[in-house]
C-alpha cells in the first residue's frame, strides 16, 4: 500500500505557520539580539532522556526556530517537549535498526521548506540570518523521518482499508460538522518600530479587559484593523480557516473570554470568543443519494411484505441485493445515483429520514413493493473523489494514531531528569 509522506506531528502542525518566516527573517539580526544568544555553559545537558543528554544550546536553537515559526503557546515548553520527543523517537528507531539516511532529510528539509515556498537554500539562509544553525533544521527533520519510518515499519503491515472503510469515509454522515467561531479582534501593529509598545499594550489589556463591552471600547481605540469602528466585532469564521497561533491561543476559551495575547505577522492581536458553532449542513443540490429499489409485484399485500421482512434479515448492505436479485426479471433491482433534488419527492422524503444500508418498505411503484435501500448519501464532490487518494489518507489517519499511542508509551517508559 502506498503512503503519503508523513512526518512528526510537530512538524506538519508547524508548517502551517511558515508564511512569517520570511518576514521575520528579514529583521534576523534583530531577532538574534533580541533573544540572546546562549553560550558558555550551553553546551552542558539541560535534560537528560534515557542517558542521552539535551544541551542548552539545543534547547536555545529549538526556541528560536520555533519563534521564526510564529509557533503558539509557551515557546521554551514547546521546545523542551519537542526535543525529548525527538529523543525518544530517535532512541526508538535505534533499538528498531531504523535509520534515516542523508537521501531522505535532504528530501524532508526541501518538502518543509516548500511549504514557505522556498527552496532549502533559501530557507536555510533566512534560518542562519536569525541566528539558527542549519544542523538544528537538519536535526529536526532527521528525527521525524527516522520516526516515520519507524512507524511504517512496525504497523504499515497491519494496516488494511477496505471498500466499506472507503464508503464510510465517504458518507455525507462521516463528514464532521466542521466548527465555527464568533469573534472580536484587536490588532495592534508590531513593525519594528512599535513592536515594544504594542507588546506591553497588549499585555496590559489582555489583563484588564475582562467584558465584551470593555473590549468592544479596547478595539475602537487601540486596534488597527477595519473591525474597530464595530467595536472589533467580524464574522463567523471557520476553525479551520485561522492561522494556527490564533485557533491555538483560543483553544479551550469559553464565549465571553479573552485570549492571550498572539503574535502575528507584522501585528499583535487580541481575540474575544463570542460565540461556538458550526457550519450549515450543505444544500440540497450539494448531497448526492445513491439508493436501489427491489421490485416485488403485486403491490403491498401480506405475502410481499413477509418477502421484503426477508430481505431486510439477510442484507447488510446494498451490494447484498444482487444475490437477492439472481435469477429474476430484468429491472426488479435498479440503482440510481442523483442529487437530492433530482430524487421523486416520495422516494426523497423516505431517504431523508433514513441512516445508509438502511431499508425501507412503504412505497410502492407501478404496482410493485418497492423495497428502497439508502446506498450512500454523500456531499456531490465525494462523487468525483479519487478512491485510492481516500484510501491513502484514511491509511495514514490510521497510521499516524498508532504513531501517537505508540510515542506515549515510550514517554511513559522514559527516564527523563535534570542534572
Amino acid at each position: 500500500m502506498r503512503l503519503t509522506t508523513m512526518l512528526t506531528t510537530a512538524l506538519i502542525c508547524l508548517a502551517g505557520t511558515m508564511t512569517a518566516l520570511p518576514a521575520v527573517a528579514q529583521s534576523g539580526a534583530q531577532t538574534a539580539a533580541t533573544n540572546g544568544t546562549r553560550t558558555g555553559a550551553s553546551f552542558a545537558p539541560v535534560l537528560i532522556v534515557n542517558g542521552s543528554p539535551i544541551t542548552g544550546y539545543e534547547l536555545a536553537q529549538r526556541e528560536k526556530f520555533l519563534q521564526l515559526l510564529n509557533a503558539p503557546g509557551d515557546i521554551a515548553k514547546l521546545a523542551e517537549k519537542q526535543l525529548i520527543q525527538d529523543r525518544l523517537q530517535l532512541q526508538a528507531a535505534d533499538e528498531n535498526g531504523i535509520e534515516a539516511d542523508k537521501a531522505e532529510v535532504d528530501a524532508g528539509m526541501k518538502e518543509f521548506a516548500g511549504r514557505a515556498n522556498m527552496t532549502t537554500e533559501q530557507f536555510v539562509a533566512a534560518l542562519a540570518k536569525a541566528g539558527v544553525a542549519e544542523q538544528t533544521y537538519r536535526a529536526f527533520v532527521r528525527a521525524g523521518v527516522a520516526w516515520r519510518n519507524l512507524v511504517r515499519s512496525k504497523f504499515g503491515a497491519e494496516l488494511t482499508i477496505s471498500d466499506a472503510d472507503v464508503n464510510r469515509a465517504l458518507s455525507l454522515a462521516a463528514q464532521p460538522r466542521e466548527p465555527r467561531l464568533l469573534l472580536s479582534e484587536i490588532l495592534l501593529p508590531a513593525t519594528p518600530q512599535y513592536f515594544a509598545q504594542s507588546a506591553a499594550l497588549a499585555e496590559q489589556l489582555a489583563h484588564t479587559v475582562t467584558t465584551p463591552a470593555q473590549f468592544a471600547a479596547a478595539a475602537r481605540q487601540y486596534s488597527g484593523s477595519q473591525s474597530a469602528a464595530r467595536g472589533g466585532r467580524i464574522d463567523w469564521v471557520p476553525e479551520a480557516n485561522l492561522p494556527p497561533a490564533v485557533a491555538g491561543a483560543l483553544k479551550g476559551l469559553k464565549p465571553g473570554q479573552v485570549s492571550s495575547p498572539v503574535k502575528l505577522q507584522n501585528a499583535i492581536g487580541l481575540f474575544l470568543l463570542r460565540a461556538i458553532g458550526e457550519m450549515p449542513r450543505p444544500a440540497p443540490s450539494k448531497v448526492t443519494v445513491k439508493y436501489a429499489q427491489y421490485l416485488i409485484p403485486g403491490g403491498r399485500t401480506p405475502e410481499n411484505l413477509k418477502i421484503a421482512a426477508g430481505i431486510v434479515a439477510k442484507v447488510g448492505d446494498c451490494n447484498d441485493l444482487y444475490g437477492i436479485a439472481k435469477g429474476k426479471p430484468k429491472g426488479t433491482l435498479t440503482f440510481t445515483t442523483q442529487t437530492v433534488p433530482q430524487v421523486p419527492s416520495d422516494i426523497a422524503m423516505r431517504l431523508a429520514t433514513m441512516d445508509q444500508n438502511e431499508i425501507a418498505t412503504d412505497l410502492t411503484r407501478g404496482g410493485n413493493l418497492d423495497v428502497l435501500m439508502l446506498c450512500t448519501r454523500r456531499l456531490t464532490v465525494a462523487e468525483t473523489a479519487n478512491i485510492d487518494d481516500i484510501r491513502n489518507q484514511l491509511a495514514n489517519q490510521r497510521l499516524a494514531g498508532l504513531s501517537e499511542s505508540y510515542l506515549a508509551r515510550l514517554r511513559a517508559d522514559a527516564f527523563i531528569r535534570r542534572p
